[in-house]
């Protein structure tokens, strides 16, 4: 069955993710382009570097070219973010991405991109579907030609994804202000797509894990988390680098380090962004968030006056909103944000970019960004646990969430939402519990004012799932 979660569909290769239904989800795709944008009915597609995900990529182009869709293919592996930016700069009618993002290597994937330069929106995947309802009642001969044929056809025209989107990002950075900072600078692509882009930017950047291995090596997941960057951690703690940077599979997520070797996650960088972009950029706009980042965003924007959307889990539902009105940041706990002054994406190199630019003109070290955040807003200390599960074992810890406990172990709940999953509010901090849109998971997230407050808040969720 082919399921589209939070960000596309996603399988396990060779048992959910074939050719056969490849076919299935692109003759769909090519159903949904020519009954939406019959005028000018093309696609941009790009890949990133697990294994088959090239072969994925052209066999996904000859069945649109079959059916009469223009399609622009990148010429090699491309990011997330490259792939968004050209469906936008080239005005085709959707994109596509084949990847898995952060999932293990055993996943690949196909990810959806809209004409605005973001995520698919849950409209558009909802039709999407409905156009593969019926590709699965009325499977056609499926006769497309070669690869080379619709090259030669040009029906299939290669580009080159990288180039063009480099010199657009050279515009929204100030380098010079990189330069002068002389940042040592230490890069994890985590055998991903972010592979050979950052050093065309910062020719002295020192890299690791930026060879082809799509089993990821001993990553395990390509996720920019503390516990898979433990080498780029040693290595920050020799003190002979002031920033190591991360991005995940697809390069549209990032995770920091400082110079002392300290995990910075997505909550503190969101953060970090948020405060540049409005008192020193002087930017304007609403603020989106998911339900799983923290709740300094909240503080942040209500002492502001700021407006404040919060969204369930995906970022389809922050790029939407950034597609229909002025979003001065958008972003989720997993490590993706969308700003004002990019396009409404999650872009894990861009906003390394930005945050190495703040350092600079601030003239702060990373550490001293992140203890600005405390002194400020209070302590916030935040951890999520992944937990494998079986249909069963899921409808029972959803039940049990649906009973609406009075407490979490001694805390008692102040306020429970159910926009995503089950959010238990407690005195300075909070505990959520959902499911995974693209894995058999259950996920639990707490935030709280001390990290053992928010071990115990993760305790108690946990019994849940035994």
């Amino acid at each position: 069955m082919i399921v589209f979660g939070t960000d596309g569909w996603r399988g396990v290769i060779a048992r959910d993710f074939t050719f056969d239904n490849l076919h299935l989800v692109a003759l769909a795709t090519a159903k949904y382009i020519k009954k939406h944008f019959p005028d000018n009915p093309s696609v941009v597609i790009g890949y990133d570097t697990r294994f088959l995900s090239r072969e994925f990529a052209e066999e996904t182009a000859q069945i649109l070219a079959w059916q009469d869709i223009t399609v622009h293919l990148s010429n090699t592996f491309s990011s997330t973010p490259q792939v968004s930016y050209h469906t936008k700069n080239k005005a085709v009618s959707l994109g596509i991405v084949i990847t898995a993002s952060h999932n293990p290597p055993i996943y690949n994937g196909y990810k959806l991109k809209a004409n605005f330069g973001g995520p698919a929106t849950p409209e558009q995947i909802s039709e999407l579907e409905k156009e593969l309802k019926h590709v699965y009642k009325n499977p056609p001969q499926f006769k497309f030609k070669s690869l080379k044929d619709y090259i030669f056809l040009k029906k299939i025209r290669l580009f080159d994804a990288k180039d063009s989107y480099l010199r657009y990002i050279k515009k929204k950075i100030n380098f010079d202000e990189l330069r002068k900072a002389k940042f040592r600078i230490l890069y994890d692509p985590m055998f991903g797509a972010g592979i050979d882009t950052i050093k065309h930017l910062l020719p002295d950047v020192k890299e690791i894990h930026d060879n082809y291995n799509p089993s990821f090596g001993s990553i395990g997941h390509p996720e920019p988390i503390g516990e898979n960057l433990t080498e780029m951690i040693e290595m920050m703690k020799t003190g002979k680098y002031d920033i190591g940077i991360a991005t995940d599979g697809d390069a549209d997520r990032l995770g920091a380090v400082d110079h002392a070797g300290n995990f910075v996650d997505s909550h503190k960088i969101f953060m970090i962004l948020l405060k540049y972009l409005y008192e020193k950029k002087k930017k304007r706009g609403a603020v989106a968030k998911t339900i799983s980042l923290t709740s300094m965003v909240n503080k942040y924007c209500e002492s502001q006056g700021i407006k404040l959307y919060e969204t369930p889990v995906g970022f389809k539902h922050i790029a939407k909103l950034m597609s229909e009105e002025k979003i001065l940041i958008g972003g989720e706990e997993s490590g993706g944000l969308g700003t004002i002054i990019h396009i409404p994406e999650r872009d894990g190199l861009f906003n390394a970019l930005l945050l190495m630019e703040v350092m600079a003109v601030r003239q702060k070290s990373l550490m001293d960004l992140c203890d600005e955040l405390d002194e400020e807003f209070g302590v916030h200390r935040f951890l999520r646990k992944d937990v494998h599960v079986t249909e069963q074992q899921k409808r029972d810890i959803l039940a049990a969430c649906d009973k609406k406990p009075k407490k979490i172990g001694k805390y008692d709940v102040i306020d429970i939402s159910t926009k995503d999953g089950y959010k238990f509010f407690v005195e300075n901090g909070w505990l959520l519990i959902r499911p995974s849109g693209t894995e058999p998971l259950i996920r639990f997230y707490a935030e709280a004012d001390s990290i053992s407050k928010v071990n115990e808040l993760l305790d108690e969720g946990l019994k849940l799932s035994k």
